[in-house]
């Protein structure tokens, strides 16, 4: 079983998720987050936060596949915890990783899932604590799996298909 460490870094999804399961080796941040949040080079927890908009997601999952990462379905993330943990390696103002979108970058390497631990999340780098109770978030009505209609079969009067 993965040993969470103490500090957390909350990071949205689906980001939170490609650090874990899709090779997101750079965290973007501004050097005001960077500075304020205590970052600096440790193994942290990535929590994955509650919110999830549609354009968020829609924008995350079009870049995702533009570099060959396949992002699961909205409903499918998890959201309000903890999802695994990382090394940051080094802080820095450029990189070539297709992950890069500056200013500041964490660089992330050794991804670990966890089992999900529900969590409280705030911003820069902190010890986290278990959400009790948890107050998970529910799927947004976007995030629902559309329904199918129902499909009818014409039949004549003896009941076979026409």
């Amino acid at each position: 079983m993965t040993k969470i460490p103490e500090l957390a870094l909350a990071v949205r999804q689906p980001w939170a998720w490609a650090i874990i399961h899709g090779g997101k080796d750079i965290e973007n941040r501004t050097p005001h987050a960077v500075a304020l949040g205590g970052m600096r080079k440790t193994r942290i927890a990535i929590h994955a936060s509650r919110g999830l908009g549609r354009g968020e997601y829609e924008s995350a999952s079009q870049f995702m596949a533009g570099i060959g990462v396949i992002c699961p379905p909205a409903i499918d993330l998890q959201r309000g915890g903890l999802i695994g943990c990382v090394d940051v390696i080094d802080i820095v103002r450029e990189h070539a990783s297709p992950w890069w979108f500056g200013p500041v970058g964490l660089v992330l390497a050794n991804p670990q899932p966890c089992l999900f631990t529900p969590a409280l999340g705030e911003l820069g780098f902190y010890r986290w604590q278990p959400a009790n109770p948890p107050n998970l978030p529910e799927p947004a009505k976007w995030m629902l799996p559309k329904a199918q209609p129902e499909l009818t079969l014409a039949t004549d009067d003896q009941g076979a298909l026409l």
